[in-house]
C-alpha cells in the first residue's frame, strides 16, 4: 500500500527532542486511509502528558506547506496513528498484546546531534551513554530514500518496569533537515518487525511540492513565563526583505528554495556538471562545528572527522570575522557520482551561517575561489 503524507514539522525544534525524552507514547487513534497516494490530513490527539502534541502556549503553529510529501509502502499489519505536531507519520504494530510504536520526526539543523539523540534512546531502555568515538561503531549503515543512513538498535529494561524494550533508531540527514525514523517497544516483537521497519525505510520517497517556500517559526513569541527549552534558542523566519545582499557571480541561478535554506543557486558547467550554493542559518552554534562537518562529510560517504582535526582547517576573513573553510571529496550519496564540497561555517553576532557549494569535483574546484567570494561579500542586515 502507497501513502503520501504532507509532514506538520516544527521548524525550530533541533533540541525539543532532548527536551521531551519520553516523546513517542502518543495516544492511539487509528483512522481508515485509501490505498491511494492522496495527502491525509490528522488533527493531534489530546496529550498524553509526557509529550505535547499541540505546540507551546503562546506560540502558533506554522505553515510548513513548503515540506517535502512523505511517501512509503505501509507494511502489512501497520496501522496508522493519528499524528502529532512532531510526528509527520506514526504506526502502531500489534500481535498477541505485544504492541510496537513506529514515528516518523523531522527537525531542523542537527536536532541535537546524532550522539545525544542515540544516547536519548539508550537511556530510554537503561543503558549507559556512548562516548562519541564509539557512535560511528555501533552505526549500522542502511539506505533511506536512496540515501545512506545510520541504524542504531538498543535493547535493555527501562527504568522501572521488569520487562525487555527495544529501540530501532535510524538518522537520515537531508538538506539540512535530520530525519528521525523510530520503532520502539516489546523487543521479541521489534525483531520480529526489523525486516519489515528496513523494507518500510527503503520504499520511503521525499516529494517537494512545486513553486512552495519554506515556512518558519518565531520562538521569541513564547511568553516570558515560558519555561525555557534546553538547547534550543529562537530561530527567526528570514523572508526576501532581511536576508543578507550578496554579490553573486553572473553564472550563478537561483534555485527553488528547500526547508531552512535562506539562499540557494544552481550552477551548470561544461556538459552535464552541475554544482549547488545552499545558505542556511541556525540561531547559537547551530549544533556545533564538528557535527555540521561531519554531516557534511556523510553526504559525500566519508568518515567523521575529529575535533582535532576541525581545528586544523584553514580560516577565511569574512567582514572581520574568522569563518572555518572546509573542503571534501567523495561519493555523493544521493546521485552515486563522485563530487566535492566547499563549506564555510561563520559564526556572526550569536547566529551561525552555513555556505555549502556541492557538486561536480571539477566544477566546484573552479567555483571555489566565486564561493569564497560571495561569503566576504554578504551585507547582513542590523542584529545579523
Amino acid at each position: 500500500m502507497r501513502h503520501s503524507a504532507k509532514p506538520n514539522l516544527l521548524p525550530f525544534a533541533a533540541a525539543l527532542l532532548l527536551f521531551v525524552a519520553g516523546c513517542d507514547r502518543d495516544n492511539v487513534k487509528v483512522y481508515k486511509v485509501d490505498s491511494t497516494n492522496a495527502v491525509v490530513t490528522v488533527p493531534p490527539p489530546a496529550s498524553p502528558g509526557g509529550m505535547p502534541a499541540t505546540m507551546p502556549d503562546g506560540l502558533p503553529a506554522p505553515d510548513n506547506s513548503g515540506l517535502p510529501k512523505l511517501k512509503y509502502t505501509l507494511p502489512d499489519g501497520w496501522k496508522e496513528k493519528a499524528l502529532t505536531q512532531l510526528r509527520v507519520a506514526s504506526f502502531e504494530i500489534s500481535e498477541n498484546g505485544k504492541t510496537n510504536d513506529v514515528s516518523v520526526i523531522p527537525l531542523g539543523g542537527m536536532a541535537g546531534g546524532d550522539l545525544a539523540n542515540v544516547n536519548r534512546w539508550r537511556g530510554q531502555v537503561g543503558l549507559p551513554p556512548l562516548a562519541d568515538e564509539d557512535l560511528q561503531k555501533l552505526a549500522e549503515k542502511i539506505t533511506v530514500a536512496g540515501q545512506p543512513a545510520d541504524l542504531f538498535d538498543v535493547t535493555g529494561t527501562p527504568p522501572g518496569s521488569g520487562e525487555a524494550e527495544r529501540i530501532i533508531g535510524v538518522i537520515s540527514h537531508r538538506d539540512d533537515t535530520a530525519w528521525f525514523f523510530k520503532m520502539t517497544g516489546d523487543a521479541a516483537l521489534v525483531e520480529k518487525q526489523k525486516t519489515a521497519f528496513v523494507a518500510f525505510l527503503k520504499s520511503v520517497e521525499f516529494q517537494n511540492p512545486a513553486g512552495a517556500t519554506p515556512a518558519a517559526v518565531d520562538l521569541n513569541q513564547l511568553p516570558p513565563s515560558h519555561p525555557a527549552i534546553p538547547g534550543l534558542t529562537a530561530q527567526t523566519e528570514t523572508t526576501a526583505t532581511d536576508k543578507p545582499i550578496w554579490n553573486v557571480p553572473a553564472d550563478w541561478k537561483e534555485g527553488e528554495l528547500a526547508q531552512f535554506l535562506v539562499a540557494k543557486y544552481v550552477i551548470q558547467g561544461a556538459g552535464d556538471a552541475t554544482a549547488s550554493v545552499n545558505v542556511s542559518q541556525l540561531n547559537g552554534d547551530g549544533g556545533g562545528l564538528l557535527p555540521n562537518l561531519n554531516r557534511w562529510r556523510t553526504q559525500l560517504g566519508q568518515p567523521p572527522i575529529t575535533d582535532d582535526d576541525a581545528a586544523k582547517l584553514p580560516t577565511i576573513d569574512a567582514g572581520g570575522v574568522q569563518a572555518t573553510l572546509a573542503e571534501f571529496t567523495g561519493t555523493d550519496a544521493r546521485a552515486g557520482k563522485p563530487a566535492r564540497l566547499v563549506g564555510v561555517v561563520l559564526p556572526r553576532n550569536g547566529q551561525t551561517w552555513f555556505y555549502k557549494l556541492m557538486g561536480d569535483p571539477d566544477l566546484v574546484a573552479q567555483q571555489k575561489d566565486a564561493l569564497i567570494k560571495f561569503v566576504q561579500s554578504a551585507k547582513y542586515p542590523a542584529g545579523q
